[in-house]
């Protein structure tokens, strides 16, 4: 996340060296790797532009990232209990705001894609996302079936169906012109032999998935690890740890989740 600009450079030239076997005396496979892990996070594949720190795929877990928008913070938000309306609003434009800004930053860049693309796929999600959050919460309020504490309890997971389907949607809407247009098609030397709409569809689709599964763990773990916590008399004795406890398994969760959710798929997949 954070190599200086010199730093980005050696590693970008030593994988450049390797490339055309003119390698210095002296560098090991170690040194090659982590340049190629430098690359790999900062650099698009697709454009060779450096990615903006706070919406790289390291950038969502680290806390100190500008903007206030690291995602276990929003996460935090987002799973607080006893939400207002604004609260929850708030919440979903906020992590919703910043699921757009990392797909944009980690798109498809083979095929331009209009400014309107990225902003249909931005008011979407946010819709999407606060329709169902506000709706399902109200579900909720009116069921007087439950008790209090189970109501309680049913809404911490209210935001991970909120999430997923919002993620869905501003993947979908954000880049939809690959559907229409294609994306390209490289041969095993890495060379451009057209352009396919069939391969979009497998790109999206993947993605989507990816979107899906990332906040299942955040979303979902979080709930049930605290609603046992705050039965110990710790936490009951010292209410004020809530925030910094809750803080923590969020992102323990998300250690978990963001290795794992990339991993699903390969970034070049064949078909």
């Amino acid at each position: 996340l954070f190599p200086l600009q010199s730093r980005l450079k050696e590693a970008v030239q030593l994988l450049e060296d390797y490339k055309h076997g003119t390698l210095p005396p002296g560098v090991t496979n170690k040194e090659l790797w982590g340049a190629q892990k430098i690359k790999q996070a900062i650099i698009h594949p697709d454009t060779n532009e450096t990615i903006f720190m706070p919406f790289r795929m390291s950038g969502t877990l680290a806390p100190g990232v500008p903007l206030a928008e690291s995602l276990p913070l929003q996460v935090v938000g987002l799973l607080l209990p006893n939400q207002t309306l604004a609260s929850t609003v708030f919440w979903q434009w906020l992590n919703q705001s910043h699921n757009a800004c990392v797909n944009y930053a980690n798109r498809n860049a083979s095929k331009p894609s209009p400014t309107s693309k990225f902003i249909q796929g931005y008011l979407g999600a946010v819709i999407s996302a606060v329709s169902i959050a506000v709706g399902l919460n109200v579900l909720i309020q009116r069921a007087n079936k439950f008790t209090p504490a189970t109501r309680l309890l049913i809404q911490r997971f209210v935001p991970f169906p909120a999430v997923a389907s919002a993620n869905i949607c501003n993947v979908v809407l954000m880049r939809h012109t690959e559907l229409e247009e294609g994306i390209d098609v490289l041969d095993n030397n890495g060379n451009i032999v057209g352009s396919s709409r069939v391969a979009a569809k497998h790109a999206l689709l993947e993605t989507a998935l990816t979107r899906v599964v990332l906040p299942m763990p955040i979303l979902v773990l979080p709930p049930i690890i605290m609603s046992v916590l705050e039965k110990t008399s710790l936490l009951r004795s010292r209410p004020r740890m809530l925030l910094p406890v809750q803080s923590l398994v969020c992102l323990a969760a998300f250690g978990l989740a963001l290795p794992l959710a990339i991993s699903l798929f390969p970034q070049m997949s064949e078909v």
